[in-house]
């Protein structure tokens, strides 16, 4: 039986799409692999295996064989409490079973561990958790907090800069004395460089060809050797063509021009662009690194009577936790002392605080503003609110949106046909040109030489790549500051395509805080108090708010409610049960009817309140009408000029209710709603999003629809429309089924989230054109000769920078 399970890989080494699909391809070759994603932005692979098959190791070694690298993270502790070498190799048998720890070595004699670990799949604090529950002790050391991710990329980064000083120191003086003796300002033995110069340039060319350029030749071989071909292969290729030709011509004496700044410029260029687009992707995970500075450092306790200060890692669930005005908040509970105001702005997006006392939750990494509380932590580490939005936002960030599709089909075969096209354009220049009569200005040798190193070194599929991905990590990022997470990049992309959005009214439009507001009692049979007592005791049994409502209504005015017998609830009609020995029925016009209950002297009664926007509940004691008691819902302030806000980007807005028709229209006409979706029945909504989704008959055109409710009772309908919009709260916001999540609960949100998925296609789009258009035009231009390669490398290299940085360009959107 095989046991699926999903971890993250963060990878190192990759430079464009065919890096990808040569990841992808590789893991997937395994036995006991079900899928793998890789994300080049994000620069991880996400894979679903059999983990009676695989383990972290087979991964790592396969993804090194095909020429790449896993970022990894290595802690040294320190570790107490080891009595003998039975005791350190017990310890390391316990850390080397925890998923992620690649290697691990235990010493009794130095009493440290020395641990090699997958960052995104175990922390350190995780590792010494471990430890502790094992029945040892770690000692600090101070940079245990450090993020190994971060810092295997900033090697990389740091590497790309080395590497890019060392090609400028030997690549600028290079140049400039080329093209000083082509400007005659350096005498020249009769237009070309003497054997000095030659082998002058040659000692300069030759560090850069090989140190600065060596890992391209690396990469070129591993990627030919698993049957692909990445950019690498074209910078191996051009760069080895300009160097090796101008190698052949310095040492056999041939009097010809030599190429070698060609040679390492093609080279020093290309590493100019890929330290810019490293430091340029390194930004758009900003979003994420913000979410992760919200969490507090430290923890105040009470431990055996006393006040204690601990790492919030050390934070354990049930522990109870001290909070004073002005501190954060380090993890999720709930209140057991003390009054208090909280700002959860910075989760939420909502930016006024939230009153909290003895009973409420309260969510880590959200900042106490005035009373001193105290509560019962109920959720720690990588369960806290915050954890999982950081999780949920990484996962948006790494799955592939369906517009990639197209970048991904091209990429794959994208360096074969440049490869082609180079090698016609040799063919072209120096068998075929010449017979023309064309008159050349070097050897048609050295020209179709120059011009099919233009080809190799102007194309490029990295802007292709990163087109999408840099897009959507800075969009779903973006989401996040102002409370919207996307649980993928498709769900992204869907909702700047919604030309429908379905509100449903309870909680989203309205409060879903309905309060009694009249009640009508049938003349000189019963009182107010007793009618009201009579339908509370019967909606004790009930979860539906207007039910909540009565309920609260009669305790509010102090009543003794009974216990009810029989209870019988009928979803969409109404409720049932015994009370003291009667039968009391509490429902709608459709219950009364089927029940053959008469109501006809009280239809114009029931005509006011439903015109007023109230709903009336119907009330038989004994199968006879007694009266009626009307509910209403307190429209939120802002459903009004958020339905507004979306009419202006020309979307039709709808309302599903299951009220009445009257009532549903009152509302809809006090907050401006184009459909109204009355009388639905819950296991009904689906269909009624599915009818909105049927292709209209005269234009053939289907509905994009986006449907917005709570994210449980509505789980059917969010499931059926093309866009799921879940209202949420911070603390089960994670929790949410919906694609979408709103985590303030405004439903100004749904406009927001509409008009950040439009602004990110548009960037994709513009990214994508980009690619397309740069390749489409400058390879032909490189063939026919108007490009020097040199120029070439350099429109190369800042092609995927242009890329990376208009998707940066999302972070000052206004929203």
């Amino acid at each position: 039986m095989s046991d699926t399970k999903q971890l993250t890989l963060p990878i190192t080494g990759m430079t464009c799409a065919n890096c990808v699909a040569t990841v992808e391809r590789n893991l997937k070759k395994l036995d006991g692999v079900n899928s793998a994603v890789v994300n080049l932005s994000s620069e991880r692979a996400t894979v679903d295996f059999d983990s009676a098959k695989l383990g972290i190791n087979d991964f790592i070694a396969r993804v090194n064989r095909a020429g790449y690298g896993v970022a990894t993270g290595e802690a040294e502790l320190i570790i107490k409490n080891l009595s003998d070498d039975n005791d350190a190799r017990t310890l390391e048998n316990i850390i080397k079973k925890q998923e992620g720890v690649t290697e691990v070595n235990v010493s009794f004699t130095t009493e440290k561990a020395q641990v090699k670990y997958i960052p995104t799949i175990i922390t350190q604090a995780e590792l010494r958790r471990t430890i502790a529950n094992a029945g040892f002790e770690t000692i600090e050391l101070g940079n245990e907090s450090e993020d190994a991710e971060a810092k295997a990329r900033e090697h990389e980064i740091n590497y790309q800069y080395n590497m890019l000083i060392l090609g400028l120191l030997f690549t600028v003086p290079l140049f400039i004395y080329s093209m000083s003796m082509d400007f005659g300002f350096i005498p020249t033995d009769a237009g070309h460089a003497s054997f000095t110069a030659q082998l002058f340039m040659w000692f300069l060319a030759t560090p850069v060809q090989f140190i600065v350029g060596g890992q391209y030749y690396v990469s070129a071989f591993k990627a030919l050797r698993n049957g692909s071909a990445n950019m690498d292969v074209l910078i191996a290729m051009g760069s080895s063509a300009a160097y090796f030709y101008s190698v052949v011509i310095t040492f056999a004496n041939i009097h010809q021009h030599v190429y070698f700044e060609t040679a390492a410029v093609i080279i020093t260029l290309i590493r100019l662009g890929k330290y810019l687009e490293a430091r340029a992707k390194g930004r758009t995970s900003e979003a994420i690194k913000k979410l992760m500075g919200l969490r507090a450092k430290t923890a105040r306790l009470i431990r055996d009577g006393q006040e204690v200060s601990v790492s919030i890692d050390d934070v354990r669930v049930g522990d109870t936790v001290i909070v004073k005005p002005g501190e954060t908040i380090p993890v999720d509970g709930v209140v057991v002392e003390g009054r208090s105001t909280v700002d959860e702005s910075m989760l939420t997006g909502e930016s006024l605080p939230v009153e909290k006392k003895q009973g409420d939750t309260v969510i880590g990494a959200t900042l106490n503003k005035l009373g001193l509380i105290k509560f019962e932590a109920t959720k720690v580490g990588r369960e806290t609110a915050l954890a999982r939005i950081i999780k949920l936002v990484e996962d948006a960030q790494g799955s592939k949106a369906p517009i990639q599709k197209l970048a991904d089909q091209v990429s794959a075969v994208f360096v074969p046909i440049v490869i082609v096209i180079s090698l016609i354009t040799f063919v072209v220049w120096y068998f075929i040109v010449p017979l023309t009569g064309y008159q050349f200005s070097d050897s048609p040798f050295t020209i179709a030489l120059i011009n099919m190193v233009a080809v190799l070194v102007i194309a490029c599929p990295c802007a292709m790549g990163l087109a999408t991905p840099t897009a959507i990590m800075v969009g779903t990022g973006k989401g996040a500051e102002i409370g919207i997470l996307f649980r993928s990049s498709e769900a992204l992309e869907r909702a700047g395509n919604v030309n429908v959005v379905v509100l449903d009214k309870t909680g989203t439009i309205t409060k879903g805080q309905p309060a009694v507001t009249d009640i009508v009692i049938e003349s000189g049979k019963w009182k107010e108090d007793d009618l009201l007592r009579f339908a509370a005791s019967v909606e004790k049994g009930s979860e539906h708010p207007l039910g909540e409502a009565i309920w609260a209504e009669a305790t509010t005015r102090g009543l003794t409610l009974a216990e009810p017998v029989g209870f019988t609830a009928m979803p969409g009609f109404g409720v049932q049960a015994e009370v003291e020995s009667r039968s009391v029925m509490v429902g709608n016009k459709k219950m009364f009817t089927d029940k053959g209950i008469q109501i006809a002297d009280f239809e114009s009664e029931i005509s006011r309140l439903q015109s007023e926007a109230k709903t009336a509940m119907l009330v038989a004691i004994d199968n006879q009408f007694a009266g009626i008691i009307a509910v209403a819902d307190t429209i939120k302030e802002s459903s009004k000029s958020a339905i507004a806000d979306l009419h202006t980007m020309n979307l039709k807005v709808a309302m599903m209710t299951g009220d009445n028709q009257k009532t549903a229209e009152a509302i809809a006409k006090q907050v401006g709603i184009d459909v109204v979706l009355a009388e639905v029945l819950p296991e009904g909504k689906s269909s009624e999003v599915k009818k909105l989704q049927t292709p209209n008959p005269e234009s053939r055109i289907s509905n994009i629809v986006a449907m917005v409710g709570d994210g449980v009772n509505d789980a059917p309908a969010l499931a059926q429309a093309d866009v799921g919009l879940a209202i949420g709260t911070g603390t089960d916001v994670a929790m949410a089924a919906a694609p979408i999540t709103l985590m303030s609960g405004d439903l100004k949100g749904v406009a927001k989230t509409i008009h950040l998925s439009r602004k990110t296609l548009s960037t994709i789009k513009q990214n994508l054109f980009w690619a397309f258009f740069y390749n489409v035009v400058l390879i032909p231009a490189a063939a026919l000769g108007y490009l020097n390669p040199m120029l070439a490398a350099g429109a190369m290299a800042f092609s995927s920078v242009f890329v990376v940085t208009n998707s940066l360009r999302l972070k000052n959107v206004k929203i």
